[in-house]
């Protein structure tokens, strides 16, 4: 069931509505277009053990590759520019600012004392401002920090999120609504990757006034361990969040949550579909020319897509270790895999191997 804090309220109140409105209009970049060249960009271990970020067409030939210190997750385009941005991860101590055209490196900018990034960013919609989902460590408080790129990425702002281990954001596309991931999952770069609060997990689905940075809406999953890691938003404004359960392994809940319309509501798949998921969920993509979302599961070696309105599967393919998934202009997507493979899906037609190649793909494409 939504949160939603007073203000918003008596906002929606006098809407005529109880819930937070939010209607899609043609304000976002489009994800993939057939006009002009492509380019998909992502991080990957390379053979030596080294990382890179490294750019593609869509036929599946290497770009460029571009060296950075350690691990990187996902990244974001600065509309209107050729930049293309990248965070470490685990723990995120930087991200980097890179010419998409080339993969130069133009920057790279440390986070805030007391602070890492979790792997993913994105841009107001003038390209100046990034928003980048973060924690403060010690005292385990998620935020997202502000950055002006028209000031070689000053800090400007830092928006509180109220709760602990955010993931993934996105802009709504009515270009001001800020859409995270609040996984509820307590961290500390000192302790790798041990879970330090799964029993009193949190986690929601938040939606944050870019501007004002006030939270307009807090929608949580079923259960307390189903982390809201991914998010995605279709360009009608429908809102798209995927999980992955931290509780008992035989236990298979539904792992994508749909808000459009004022409701909040889990799509499930059935069993057997949830199953090949192995309760986790890597990306989720709504694509911008049709009905289609697709999701990848490394752990379950599965990726799918299923049509945003009924919640069917209209598609499936046992890819291991899949897990980075976009949208490609004409309906299909990519899907990439930390085995290197890259695979076009669509609905309708035969699943594709378009490369293999000898290097790691991290779990996002951009």
């Amino acid at each position: 069931m939504p949160e939603l804090t007073r203000r918003s309220l008596i906002k929606a109140a006098l809407a005529g509505s109880a819930a937070v409105t939010l209607t899609g209009c043609s304000m976002l970049p489009r994800k993939a277009s057939s006009h002009g060249p492509q380019q998909y960009t992502g991080a990957i271990g390379l053979p030596d053990g080294s990382f890179a970020v490294g750019a593609i067409a869509p036929d599946g030939n290497m770009l460029w590759q571009s060296p950075v210190n350690t691990r990187c997750h996902s990244g974001c385009n600065r509309p209107g520019t050729a930049e293309v941005l990248f965070f470490e991860r685990r723990p995120g101590w930087a991200f980097y600012v890179l010419n998409s055209k080339t993969g130069k490196r133009l920057h790279r900018i440390e986070a805030a004392e007391g602070e890492h990034f979790v792997g993913h960013g994105v841009f107001s919609l003038d390209g100046r401002f990034l928003y980048a989902t973060a924690s403060r460590y010690e005292p385990g408080e998620g935020i997202v920090a502000v950055y002006d790129s028209h000031h070689n990425y000053q800090r400007v702002n830092t928006f509180e999120l109220n709760g602990v281990g955010p993931h993934q954001l996105t802009l709504h596309p009515d270009g001001r609504t800020l859409i995270v991931g609040l996984g509820g999952i307590l961290t500390h770069p000192d302790y790798d990757r041990i879970k330090l609060n799964l029993d009193t997990m949190k986690p929601a689905l938040v939606l944050v006034d870019r501007l004002s940075g006030e939270t307009l809406g807090r929608f949580r999953p079923s259960h307390h361990q189903l982390s809201t890691r991914h998010v995605d938003a279709a360009p009608d404004g429908t809102i798209y969040a995927a999980y992955q359960y931290q509780g008992p392994a035989h236990e298979l809940p539904p792992l994508v949550a749909r808000y459009r319309n004022g409701r909040y509501e889990e799509i499930d798949f059935g069993e057997p579909v949830h199953r090949e998921l192995g309760n986790y969920i890597a990306s989720i993509v709504a694509h911008p020319e049709n009905d289609l979302v697709a999701i990848a599961s490394p752990i379950g070696g599965t990726a799918l897509i299923f049509d945003s309105r009924s919640g069917k599967v209209v598609e499936k393919a046992s890819i291991a270790d899949c897990a980075g998934v976009e949208a490609l202009a004409g309906g299909d997507f990519l899907v990439s895999s930390g085995q290197g493979k890259l695979v076009r899906m669509s609905q309708g037609k035969p699943t594709t191997e378009i490369a293999s190649m000898s290097v790691q793909w991290d779990h996002h494409l951009v």
